[in-house]
């Protein structure tokens, strides 16, 4: 039994809504860019020391979730999971979605994106930032070409090697996000080696948990079935994720505890920082990562999909909303921390110094970090009805047969043989 691809119809007044909506938000994202580049600076929430807001925010965790987004596709190729393989051309194509909304985000905020191409015929090679214009090329580039292996029966034999050249590459996409922040030695909440790793985490679960909200609205609206099986394989992933960011969160605190330079920062952040307290041990611990593990980790009666699919919805839900918390606090709470420009030493001046800086976005700032969101949607919107990227049905016995004659046939795609 082979695993059928079918693109949508989209004739449907709830389709022609979703896309009409999404490119409504997206055309206002750019009024609001164009809005604030004729304005100037102060129409925005941010300030000469918060020059990082709500649209940064959106665009990290869109980039991170990108890498994290591929994940499902890298199981079924690289590592030769089989139950994974239908899910693998949605997974690519979510990865270069979040990528390209993530993108928007950072491009539209740029407030003159002309000068991206400056960037690009004179790099500077000494920053991080010139090295992930080329990062995320090549990793649209790269998803590109799987995609096209993975659709196309006569190039299925090399999905595995253009697997693992997409898997390593986004591994050292998100690594080169992670290091903007921790090779930034002035902001005392960036200067650490540990944000790296913790990015690659983080990419983890925000990728997964945004798959399944996909996976799970689309097959739902489209009538599609899926098994309980797949369903659980994907909870639990979800659950081991989400307990491996808490612990890299864990360590990148504590290491900045054991460090007398950053004490200071860390009483701000998780005590006495006004909001960014609550939304670390509101949002990003609690509502991110205790509130999902609960659910994850609670058992389901076996068989019952329906059960199994608003647990993982539940859950992905918290994971997404404690993500963009945690981005914030990182972010937002990063920037307002006073510079320490001369440790141990008192500075004064007119400017400013030792200030803690409020920022509260603004509209145009909201509806442009929106836009990207709404771009991300459009993307797979239009994906799904040109090319027969979502499978007709994900019920158990078309999963394992698939999984069967993967290892009967010697690993369709070059993939090696596993048991399932």
């Amino acid at each position: 039994m082979k695993v059928a691809y079918r693109e949508i119809e989209g004739r449907s007044a709830g389709y022609w809504f979703a896309v009409i909506v999404c490119g409504l938000v997206a055309a206002a994202g750019v009024g609001s860019a164009l809005y604030m580049r004729a304005q100037g600076h102060h129409v925005t929430g941010m300030n000469n020391q918060i020059v990082w807001g709500l649209p940064h925010v959106f665009a990290v965790f869109l980039i991170v979730a990108a890498s994290g987004a591929l994940n499902v596709a890298s199981i079924a190729s690289v590592f030769g999971r089989s139950l994974y393989k239908p899910l693998a051309r949605l997974s690519g194509l979510l990865a270069v979605a979040l990528l390209i909304g993530g993108l928007w985000n950072l491009v539209l905020d740029l407030g003159r994106p002309g000068h991206l191409l400056a960037a690009v015929l004179y790099p500077n090679f000494r920053s991080i930032f010139a090295w992930n214009i080329y990062l995320y090329t090549g990793f649209l580039v790269i998803v590109g070409f799987y995609l096209w292996f993975m659709m196309e029966r006569r190039l299925n034999p090399h999905t595995h090697s253009v697997g693992v050249l997409a898997f390593l590459w986004r591994l050292v996409l998100t690594t080169g996000t992670g290091s903007i922040f921790g090779f930034l030695a002035a902001r005392s909440a960036y200067d650490s080696a540990v944000l790296a790793p913790l990015f690659i985490v983080t990419s983890f679960a925000f990728g997964l948990a945004i798959f399944a909200l996909v996976l799970l609205a689309g097959f739902k609206a489209l009538g599609r079935p899926v098994g309980a099986r797949l369903l659980a394989r994907l909870k639990s992933l979800l659950a081991v994720f989400v307990a491996a960011v808490l612990y890299f969160v864990a360590v990148y605190h504590l290491t900045n505890l054991y460090m007398a330079g950053h004490r200071g920062v860390e009483s701000f952040m998780l005590v006495t920082g006004g909001v960014f307290p609550p939304l670390f041990w509101g949002g990003q611990i609690f509502v991110g990562g205790v509130i999902p593990l609960l659910l994850l980790l609670r058992r389901a009666p076996q068989g019952d999909v329906g059960a199994l699919a608003r647990t993982l919805a539940f859950a992905a839900c918290a994971v997404v909303a404690g993500g963009l918390a945690q981005i914030y606090v990182l972010i937002i709470g990063g920037q307002s921390y006073p510079l320490q420009m001369f440790p141990g030493l008192v500075v004064k001046s007119s400017f400013y110094d030792g200030v803690v800086h409020n920022y509260v976005p603004h509209w145009p700032e909201t509806v442009l970090a929106l836009s990207g969101v709404a771009v991300v949607a459009l993307i797979v919107l239009i994906a799904v009805r040109l090319l027969p990227f979502l499978p007709e049905s994900l019920e158990d016995h078309v999963v394992s047969a698939h999984g069967a004659r993967t290892q009967a046939s010697g690993a369709e795609g070059g993939e090696p043989l596993v048991r399932t």
